[in-house]
């Protein structure tokens, strides 16, 4: 089989799929537009935005206007109607301007998926859309098992502690079985954050807050949770590209012992293998997203391409920076950042060892979580 073909004929489950690489007119031309909001928006200010810990309510305004933030709405309830190869298109390239704006231009989030997946277009309205009106507004999605709560039969208590956000209107709780939704009795604490500044970062603390829808639907809660994975995936790659051209750049101008760094061996082998773990990663994501759209099973390839990217953007950081050396540690250049953006986004939806958990539980027909076993001496 020929290297395309590979590329595009994947065996998950044992079932080949196609993936459609060519993105077509449509997809074409929204990924030209967040590309170039990016370009031109984001990545000039991004560390006024990390300064600020809010991307500047003008720039709010414009991402609004260009409709990018209800791709994945119903059309019949004013959204776009498309699917997830389009939503982690642009994902990729917002990213690629600022990982944290691309967090805080997205009012719904990843919570939309708890509500959508569980609650229907019923729930999407009644609690998605009023944030869509509402300037600044943050809908955030936790998974229960990475905080300390104690989810009652009326009531949430506990502590959530790292959300990239510091306002939330709607936080959704996902668990194993469900979810729950929150938007009153949320009490904020706003952390210093290492990465995804521009976002925001909060502790949540919850006494007795009232709960404000339930469902109890495991099929939903692994889709939502699998959605919310594909975001992160395509979060870091845009990320690891920008981290990938940038350093890339740097190596063909810098000149030493007569020659770029680029021109030599070790460096350009180097180089080589990190657009190679890019592009792994990105190949990855687009085939779990295709798969969603087709309304095929597609919770393990979203984990494995959440795993990959994470994985590999662990890679790539660090040694983007260590290609500029010692300025890559300085906030003057904006490779120290990437680094950060990496690590803080590999953290969400439980980590890649949530992930790897639910892949292993597929895999090995286990329906309990998979632990540590203590034996005993």
């Amino acid at each position: 089989m020929a290297a395309a073909d590979r590329a595009a004929a994947s065996t998950s489950g044992g079932r080949a799929i196609m993936i459609d690489l060519d993105p077509g007119e449509e997809l074409t031309l929204i990924q030209d537009t967040a590309r170039k909001f990016a370009t031109e928006a984001l990545n000039p200010a991004q560390r006024d935005f990390e300064a600020a810990r809010e991307v500047a309510a003008d720039i709010r305004a414009a991402f609004a206007e260009i409709g990018l933030g209800a791709l994945e709405i119903p059309e019949e309830l004013g959204g776009a109607g498309l699917g997830a190869v389009a939503k982690v298109t642009v994902l990729e390239e917002l990213a690629a301007g600022d990982a944290g704006s691309a967090i805080a231009l997205d009012p719904l989030g990843a919570a939309l998926y708890a509500v959508s997946e569980l609650g229907g277009d019923g729930a999407v309205e009644q609690y998605c859309l009023p944030l869509l009106e509402q300037d600044g507004a943050r809908a955030v999605l936790v998974l229960a098992d990475e905080a300390t709560l104690d989810i009652g039969a009326g009531t949430v208590s506990g502590t959530i502690p790292w959300v990239p956000a510091d306002r939330v209107d709607l936080l959704a709780i996902l668990t194993r079985e469900g979810a729950v939704l929150v938007t009153d009795g949320l009490a904020l604490e706003k952390l210093k954050g290492s990465g995804l500044r521009a976002a925001g970062a909060s502790e949540i603390r919850l006494d007795n807050a009232p709960i404000a829808a339930a469902w109890q639907d495991k099929t939903g809660a692994a889709r939502a949770l699998a959605r919310a994975r594909l975001g992160a995936a395509a979060l870091l790659c845009g990320v690891m590209r920008t981290a990938c051209i940038y350093s890339r750049e740097y190596a063909k101008d810098r000149v030493a012992f007569g020659k770029p760094i680029a021109h030599h061996q070790g460096l350009a082998f180097l180089i080589v293998e990190m657009n190679a773990a890019l592009e792994g990663a990105r190949i990855l994501t687009q085939e779990a997203a295709s798969r969603a759209d087709q309304g095929r099973a597609f919770e393990v390839a979203a984990a494995q391409a959440f795993v990959e990217a994470a994985e590999q953007a662990a890679y790539i950081g660090p040694n983007a920076l260590q290609i500029l050396g010692g300025p890559g540690f300085m906030a003057d250049l904006p490779v120290e950042k990437y680094m950060r953006e990496c690590r803080a986004l590999g953290l969400l939806y439980g980590g890649i060892d949530r992930a790897r958990e639910d892949i292993g539980q597929t895999y090995l027909d286990c329906d309990l979580p998979i632990q540590l076993t203590e034996y005993e001496a």
